[in-house]
């Protein structure tokens, strides 16, 4: 694992447009400033020198007692070998030395791998107002139309 550089920004780009559709790309400036403002949460891995895998999350600057995880993306060559766990392990490690209380992050509803793999990693599905395949859905949470499925993690 390392924190996200400048120099890695044309090989995330890529990973993440491996996400579609539940993943959309961000612009290079976007993932300059994570690079360059978040790198700390925002963890890369390698394999062989190839990126791997990537999560791009952020303190709250609102209630810093709280992570959010805006992407988590490992490429379909490297899925199943812990590149998940170690990347959001990561991300949990910072949070943990910052006090922070909690990381979460949204998935869209029908993202049945996603949600597996958060439940899988010991997250809760919170409670929504509508159940979709068995994942518990907030309506409009991103505004209209944007309905997610809310996933948290409490730390000590």
């Amino acid at each position: 694992m390392s924190p996200l550089t400048v120099p890695m920004i044309a090989d995330v780009i890529e990973l993440m447009d491996m996400g579609a559709p539940f993943i959309t790309a961000r612009t290079a400036s976007d993932y300059w400033a994570y690079a360059t403002l978040f790198s700390s949460t925002c963890p890369v891995a390698h394999v062989e020198g190839v990126l791997a895998g990537a999560v791009m999350a952020f303190r709250s600057q609102d209630d810093p007692s709280e992570v959010y995880v805006q992407d988590v993306m490992v490429h379909p060559d490297h899925q199943r070998q812990g590149i998940t766990t170690a990347l959001l392990g990561s991300v949990r490690a910072q949070a943990q030395e910052w006090g922070c209380r909690r990381i979460w992050l949204t998935s869209e509803p029908n993202n049945q791998a996603a949600d597996a793999t958060w439940r899988k990693l010991g997250w809760s599905n919170l409670s929504g107002d509508r159940e979709v395949a068995g994942v518990q859905v907030i309506s409009n949470f991103k505004g209209p139309g944007k309905d997610r499925a809310v996933y948290e993690l409490l730390l000590n």
